[in-house]
């Protein structure tokens, strides 16, 4: 498989989830939508279910969607990342440039579609949270424990389900993201993902969203950092847990 179809993969996949992703936190966010006040549950399926769509899009890729699972795969030692796409240098980085790529241009696609609500939003934070995620008690330490714990968890089980997305794997997945959502997701709304975070942060930055106020950079390290943080735990532990669990038998 060339580097340039892993690369339009990844960018449709991560694309439908953000513009899904996103789209449900506006439809609960902003104000006027039929979704308004939706609640936390609302969001936390609605992200399932993009992960869901996303992972069908880029199945021919592997559908990583998320650079903290690419980061998990190499670290664990896997040969391949999808058949016929060998773990290097030149494929890690065309699975990011795709994933962020994907993540910017479906956050972009998702201010289109709710492109009035943002106008009649008065409140900047809630412009902000449709692209990107925010504590709900900001603590630097705290919020990257958080953003690291889950993410590993996601890598770690990912890496468990063993193989590429296929017959269950996007289920699976889909709900894996709504439980730790609704496990782990209470205090930073769950990134587990720095192009998720990041592309659409990016966007909120360059969109000309009217009175959209500050992008949060101060914080926008933590769902990056912490992320990749995570994923490469959850990659290492998946290593070495068959091993542990082997020799205690």
């Amino acid at each position: 498989m060339s580097l340039g179809i892993v690369f339009l993969s990844e960018v449709f996949g991560t694309a439908m989830l953000t513009l899904l992703g996103c789209g449900v936190v506006a439809n609960v966010a902003l104000r006027g939508t039929k979704g308004n006040s939706g609640g936390f549950l609302m969001v936390t399926w609605g992200w399932g279910i993009a992960v869901f769509a996303g992972v069908f899009v880029a199945a021919k890729s592997g559908a990583h969607l998320n650079p903290a699972v690419t980061l998990g795969l190499l670290i664990n030692g896997k040969a391949e990342y999808a058949p016929d796409v060998p773990v290097d240098v030149a494929s890690t980085l065309t699975y990011f440039a795709g994933e962020m790529v994907g993540a910017f241009l479906g956050a972009v696609v998702c201010w289109l579609a709710y492109k009035q609500h943002f106008d009649t939003e008065e409140a900047a934070a809630s412009k902000l949270g449709v692209f990107s995620t925010g504590p709900a008690i900001r603590s630097t330490p705290w919020n990257l424990v958080t953003e690291i714990i889950g993410t590993f968890v996601l890598v770690f089980v990912i890496l468990t389900f063993g193989g590429t997305p296929s017959g269950l794997g996007p289920l699976a997945v889909a709900l894996l993201v709504v439980g730790i959502g609704v496990s782990l997701g209470g205090p930073t709304g769950y990134a587990i993902n720095p192009a998720r975070d990041l592309g659409p942060r990016i966007a909120h930055a360059l969109l000309p969203i009217k009175g959209k106020g500050s992008s949060d950079w101060s914080y926008s390290w933590i769902p990056v950092v912490g992320p990749l943080v995570g994923g490469a735990l959850g990659g290492i532990v998946a290593k070495i847990a068959p091993i542990i669990i082997t020799a205690a038998a």
